[in-house]
Parts: structure tokens; sequence; C-alpha cells
């Protein structure tokens, strides 16, 4: 597949690199089409969107960032994530939380968020996720003919259509989940 927003990456097919996936992600491609999905080495220190976009020449609004919420209801703790163009920000507190059916959502500590996930912390991504939490997908994501994601590791970034995420089994799109930053 040609990916119009490498920028200066060399993108393969992500199954031909298992080296450059968090493992829940390695697994969780076997169930999918993976012939949609590239992977790409990185630099883990560019791992960051917006060092990443700069440096590789991958345009920031071709970008997806997934973070990892949690929320409360009395003593019931719901782990979810929300997946957004990174340039918007999730309404965690508004309409995540509502969806969600909780009093009280933020983002999970980082901690919890690492373990939960089995990914590295700036490299967390809706592919292989656990299989009890919602993943919300912005409708915006949901539409991207191509995106830029994370790998579950902070070395490599993943290419995929925003379909695919957006046909995983545990997500469901919202639609103004993404909010314009500023």
């Amino acid at each position: 597949m040609t990916w119009s927003i490498a920028g200066s990456l060399t993108v393969v097919p992500a199954l031909d690199r298992p080296d450059l996936l968090a493992e829940p992600v390695a697994k969780a491609l076997t169930g999918l089409d993976a012939t949609r999905v590239g992977v790409a080495e990185i630099d883990p220190d560019l791992a960051d969107t917006a060092e990443f976009c700069a440096h590789y020449g991958s345009p920031l609004a071709a970008s997806a960032n997934c973070v990892v919420i949690l929320g409360k209801r009395g003593d019931t703790e719901t782990m979810a994530a929300c997946l957004v163009l990174a340039t918007t920000r999730a309404d965690v507190n508004g309409l995540a939380r509502r969806h969600l059916g909780v009093r009280k959502a933020s983002f999970a500590p980082m901690d919890r968020a690492v373990e939960g996930s089995g990914m590295a912390y700036g490299g967390i991504t809706p592919i292989g996720l656990p299989a009890g939490w919602p993943l919300l997908v912005d409708a915006a994501v949901a539409t991207a003919p191509e995106l830029v994601i994370g790998s579950g590791v902070r070395g490599s970034k993943l290419l995929v259509p925003g379909d695919l995420l957006a046909g995983l089994s545990s997500a469901e799109v919202v639609e103004g989940l993404g909010r314009p930053v500023g």
C-alpha cells in the first residue's frame, strides 16, 4: 500500500516487522486485514506527535492520538480509550463521560494506562486494547483515508485507514468527540 502521509518514513507491512509492535498489537493485527496496516520505525525520542510530525514530515492533520481514560460511578471504575485527531482534544469530561455513563472521567494515571493496555506510554494505540475497554472513535478519525497512530511502543508508528479503526470490535464512532484546540 502506498501512504501519502508517510513523509520520510519507510513503511512496511505491519506483520512483516512484529519487532516494532507491542505484543497485544501484533496479536490483534492477526485478526484484522493487516494488508491495510503499515509500520515504520522511528526514533523513540521523537514519538510525541508534534516532534514526530516535524521531524518526519508527516502532516499533523493525519495523526490521531489514543488517550486512556478512567471513568467512575460510585465504586465502579471503567477504563476506556478515546481516539481523536491530533489537531483536537478528546472531550473527556463532557461527551466521553456521558457516553460511558459515568459521573467522573479523567485521563487515566500513566501507570494504570500502561499496565492495563500492555503498551508503552506515548505509544498506546486502539489496536490491541483489552477486550473489555470501550473505544470511542471521533467521526473525523473514522472517515480519514490515512492516519498515523501509535504502535504500542515508542520506536514505531502504524499507518492505517480510519475505517479499519472504526471497525474494531470495541469501537463506537462518536460525532464531536474531538474538540478543536484553543
